[in-house]
């Protein structure tokens, strides 16, 4: 009989990774959500069984555990508010408790390296205090590691776009700290292996440390850019981080406890996992992040850090082979339904909800120059179908109740789509927006970043008013519906 598996933190980077080739290892795999709905387009939702519940709800965790010999801790609080160390504290001793109840085998933890010598991040103190209750009331395996290097991950994300958009970047003296950074797949190894395994305590895994000047500098070399960083006497790690959070799609809830948590060496004795696992030997950084970028490049990337932050709105800004995106997020309490017919109400007599008088200029720009303008309009208020024309734009796509994909046909000096999409998320709806932009030339790409600013105001109102929009569209009218085909 298969062994039986519980996963929680499911949805985020790490166990959205995990679940799909703990299936193909033949093991019986339960998740623990808060939202199956969450779930429902992911490849392996049909072979796993899903449980809803919450940790921080000791009652709702007795069905998740019942009859599980193995479970997998990858949850964590970091984002969720200052208090976000109380939280983690009782969300593991709720399921810690519960899981003594059950006689769980064996509980497998991801967490943290933490400094030899100095005061520890108070994230990374968090994530050591949660392996300790873990450890006091289980049967456990604790690995801990440093920054995890893999296509979305947080910390590969932050390199990425510091090296990509900073020819010269001007930092603190810890750019100089030691560190050890792992690969994902090399994460995910050790994990799985963990099953079959007797707890083995604290197990610290990376590979070979070096510097974060080195992470940047080896990133740089990959993508052949020439970078200079010089380094300055002061430590700031408060405002290096608000930089961080500036210059990067990391927001500052996450820039800040990742920045703070390199501010002293974070190196892996991995001595111990050398001889428990002596058939894994984790990949360089380099060879790390060549595979990151091989999976961007393929359009390919699993999970990304911003899959487990439950409401909160993100941003995101991705230019990657000549192709940028400009893609935020943010949460409804409204059906997937009623934010589909949202944005498929845009353009024509609606207008685009913000801003309009800028999009009626620019619609009179584009005839002056020889567009179609924005007097084309639209053939339905609501309704629209592939192929038809909403004011400038083209309809290329459509996914009933999901997803609407429009094509520039103004003039401009490149390629360009605009894309909602509505996924459901903890009782509501997460509204997707996005920006594709291919420039022409440096014409396109001075195009771009000469009007990003307005852009970036402009659709960020825009996500915000659609989700509001989608109340006028919670209950529709039954003899109103609208079809798609």
């Amino acid at each position: 009989m298969a062994t039986r598996v519980l996963v929680t933190g499911a949805t985020g980077y790490v166990g959205g990774r995990l679940v799909p080739r703990l299936l193909q290892q033949g093991y019986s795999v339960r998740v623990l959500v808060r939202d199956p709905a969450r779930l429902v387009y992911r490849d392996w939702y049909e072979q796993v069984e899903i449980v809803q519940g919450d940790l921080s709800q000791p009652e709702t965790l007795a069905p998740a555990l019942e009859g599980i010999e193995v479970a997998y801790y990858l949850v964590h609080s970091l984002g969720t508010g200052k208090d976000f160390s109380q939280q983690d504290r009782q969300n593991a001793l709720n399921f810690a408790q519960q899981a003594q109840r059950t006689r769980l085998k064996h509980c497998i933890y991801l967490g943290g390296l933490v400094p030899r010598s100095g005061t520890p991040s108070k994230h990374l103190a968090s994530r050591a205090e949660v392996g300790q209750i873990l450890r006091n009331h289980l049967p456990c395996t604790e690995f801990r590691a440093g920054p995890i290097i893999g296509s979305g991950s947080a910390s590969f994300e932050m390199v990425r776009y510091l090296t990509e958009r900073l020819p010269i970047m001007i930092t603190p003296r810890w750019i100089d700290r030691m560190v050890s950074p792992i690969g994902i797949r090399d994460v995910l190894s050790y994990l799985i292996k963990s099953v079959e395994r007797e707890p083995m305590g604290v197990v610290e895994i990376g590979a070979e440390p070096l510097t974060f000047r080195d992470m940047m500098t080896q990133y740089a070399e990959e993508r052949g850019l020439k970078r200079l960083i010089i380094r300055t006497p002061v430590l700031a790690p408060r405002l290096a981080a608000l930089w961080v959070g500036l210059v990067t799609p990391i927001p500052n809830r996450l820039a800040v406890p990742l920045v703070e948590g390199i501010v002293h060496s974070l190196v892996a004795d991995t001595s111990r996992a050398q001889t428990l696992f002596p058939d894994i030997e984790p990949m360089s950084y380099r060879e790390a992040v060549r595979l990151a970028l091989l999976r961007i490049q393929e359009q390919a990337v699993e999970t990304h850090w911003s899959g487990a932050l439950g409401s909160a709105e993100t941003y995101h800004v991705e230019d990657w082979e000549g192709i940028i995106c400009e893609e935020r997020t943010i949460w409804t309490p409204y059906t997937p339904e009623a934010v589909f017919r949202a944005f498929c109400s845009l353009g024509g007599d609606t207008g685009w909800l913000v801003w309009n008088w800028a999009w009626r200029l620019r619609g009179a720009i584009d005839k002056l120059i020889g567009g179609p303008g924005l007097r084309r309009g639209r053939r339905h208020p609501v309704e629209v179908l592939p192929g038809e024309a909403v004011d400038f734009w083209r309809v290329e796509q459509v996914v009933p109740n999901r997803l609407l994909r429009l094509r520039a046909e103004m003039k401009v000096p490149g390629k360009a789509w605009l894309e909602f999409e509505a996924i459901p998320e903890n009782g509501g709806t997460r509204l997707f927006q996005r920006a594709w932009f291919e420039p022409r030339g440096l014409a396109g790409t001075l195009y771009w970043y000469l009007l990003y600013p307005v852009h970036r105001v402009i659709f960020s109102q825009m996500a915000h008013a659609l989700a509001q929009c989608a109340a006028l569209f919670a209950e529709p009218d039954p003899s109103h519906q609208l079809h798609t085909r």
